[in-house]
């Protein structure tokens, strides 16, 4: 692990949302690692997943290890909507909880931007990078601001989400908390009142996300990494990661996901024809969620993309990195990414 940086939060001002909103006062959350050079040119940006949190990224920076703060300006912005930016738990009246306006993933895109050339005068980034909803980000990066991005990696994601993937962000994340009594549309005055929705998200998550080998009798993988059962397992790492989450933050970065396309509606393939960034699509075997023929599909539809497989025991909990063959998978891919 890194030695831990501060979370720094950069003020936007008055922020006009792709919804019709302005948020007043609007903020983005960040941590750094590492320093810019005096060229500017090292600079890498990781934004994080559904749920995630700047620092749930950091188990990837190190010296010697592939985003090595020595060498590299790694910078992870936090989504709108994660609790620490401008999000439905921390925004005063008349945008409060369940008024909070709903944000896009072009919206975080756009604020990231005016973070890394307003506060830092970059106008280069060596890489973008993100899995999942981070890859998400990736990608509306290369299609937005294409001479920017120098490199771009979209791990174990996609430029919007399949039908698939549209189901499971209703099914798995919304409706556990809107079926919830103590939902009140949003309007809540615990969060921890919504814990038997956010324990149901788990259960439901748990279920959907390993692939089906992680609990086949006989290979049990989560034995492997230290649970005593399946219901330890469910518990102690689903449950746990859940249950501290804002149900209204959670909703939101949920929709936003399920909006998400960087072709704005138009014509995707001709969206992402127009990327200039050296590009790279990386799935994992047994990803329910971005399913390799999938994440194949979208390498072909860009100029000069690289696509690999690559063969994994989490699926897509392959980014959580909870075996070691996992971890070094995910190693592999980032050297790979950094020095191609």
């Amino acid at each position: 692990m890194p030695e831990q940086s501060q979370t720094e939060i950069f003020d936007l001002g008055d922020f006009q949302l792709s919804t019709g909103f302005i948020l007043s006062n609007a903020k983005l959350a960040y941590k750094t690692h590492g320093k810019l050079n005096a060229a500017k040119d090292n600079a890498i940006l990781f934004p994080h997943f559904l749920g995630g949190a700047p620092e749930a990224l950091e188990i990837y920076i190190g010296e010697d290890r592939p985003l090595d703060p020595r060498k590299y300006f790694i910078i992870l912005p936090g989504l709108l909507g994660n609790g620490v930016s401008s999000s439905p738990s921390n925004t005063a009246a008349p945008f409060d909880r369940g008024a909070f306006p709903q944000t896009h993933i072009a919206d975080d895109v756009i604020a990231q931007h005016r973070l890394v050339t307003e506060k830092f005068g970059i106008d280069e980034l060596y890489l973008v990078l993100g899995w999942s909803v981070g890859a998400l980000q990736t990608y509306e990066w290369a299609v937005r601001f294409p001479h920017m991005v120098k490199r771009a990696a979209s791990i174990a994601g996609a430029p919007k989400p399949s039908p698939w993937t549209l189901l499971w962000l209703r099914t798995a994340i919304e409706e556990p908390i809107l079926a919830d009594p103590a939902w009140n549309n949003g309007f809540y005055t615990d969060p921890q009142a919504v814990q038997a929705g956010l324990r149901r998200q788990a259960h439901v998550m748990a279920l959907t996300l390993p692939p089906l080998g992680f609990y086949r009798e006989g290979e049990e993988v989560w034995r492997t990494i230290g649970f005593a059962s399946m219901d330890d397992f469910v518990s102690r790492f689903w449950e746990a990661f859940m249950l501290p989450q804002d149900p209204n933050n959670l909703v939101n970065q949920s929709r936003k996901t399920r909006a998400a396309d960087p072709s704005a509606g138009g014509d995707l393939s001709a969206a992402l024809s127009r990327i200039k960034a050296q590009m790279f699509v990386v799935a994992f075997t047994g990803d329910r969620m971005f399913p390799p023929e999938e994440c194949k599909r979208d390498a072909e539809r860009i100029p000069n993309a690289k696509y690999w497989e690559v063969n994994s025991i989490g699926g897509h909990l392959t980014t959580f990195s909870l075996t070691e063959q996992d971890r070094q998978a995910m190693d592999d891919v980032l050297r790979q990414v950094l020095t191609a």
